[in-house]
């Protein structure tokens, strides 16, 4: 193993990796943000969305991202929305992750013990009230594990937005391979990589998760 390689293509690895945590960090919480509202739309909006919802929950769950991807880029232009690669790469991420976002929010609510919530509506309590102080704590108690699996499979989904040019860890490290032929080296780089972010994205989720049970243990 040539280790004098990693120095000459330290500095774009590292941007690579940069790359890669700001798109996953702005990916990932664009598309819970969406996938919160989407949810919140279909349990408290008008009866006429709950159609639309679903078929945009399921159409984008049952096509590949790399499709999604290429038709926002690529196909944009046609439309008259021509973007760069990274807002093109952040705004399929969101528009992906968002569906899935939106069915672990719903089993979450679904979740959530129903005495509690009719007690705190027949106390008086607001809609709004009851939403914010009960519904939401226990919901993210019991759907907090899964957000962070889905989470953890943003991280490898960012690797896909090389293929338009978004300069992440894989495109630095194709780069790499493309000009000096080490395969293992780069490779390996890539793998520690992920490995080491996905486990601090686990560890992270296990605290945020101990948190918020200690949380509702004393608000109890």
């Amino acid at each position: 193993m040539d280790l004098s390689l990693f120095v000459q293509h330290g500095p774009a690895l590292l941007r690579g990796f940069g790359m890669t945590i700001l798109c996953w960090v702005i990916g990932a919480a664009c598309a819970m943000a969406l996938g919160l509202a989407l949810e919140l739309l279909r349990r408290y909006g008008p009866r006429w969305v709950e159609w639309p919802l679903r078929a945009y929950v399921e159409f984008i769950r049952g096509t590949p991202f790399l499709v999604q991807l290429f038709v926002l880029y690529y196909g944009g232009p046609l439309l008259g929305l021509r973007l760069e690669a990274l807002p093109a790469g952040l705004i399929g991420l969101t528009i992906y992750g968002s569906p899935y976002f939106a069915e672990i929010f719903r089993s979450g609510y679904d979740a959530a013990p129903k005495g509690q919530i009719e007690a705190a509506r027949a106390m008086g309590f607001r809609e709004t009230t009851t939403l914010a102080r009960i519904m939401t704590p226990m919901m993210l108690v019991s759907a907090l594990p899964a957000l962070v699996n889905f989470s953890i499979i943003l991280t490898k989904e960012t690797v896909i937005l090389s293929m338009i040019t978004v300069p992440e860890i894989l495109f630095e490290t194709q780069t790499m391979m493309s000009e000096t032929f080490a395969f293992v080296e780069a490779t390996l780089v890539l793998a520690l990589f992920f490995w080491g972010f996905v486990e601090a994205i686990s560890r992270l989720g296990r605290r945020l998760e101990r948190r918020f049970t200690h949380f509702l243990l004393d608000r109890s």
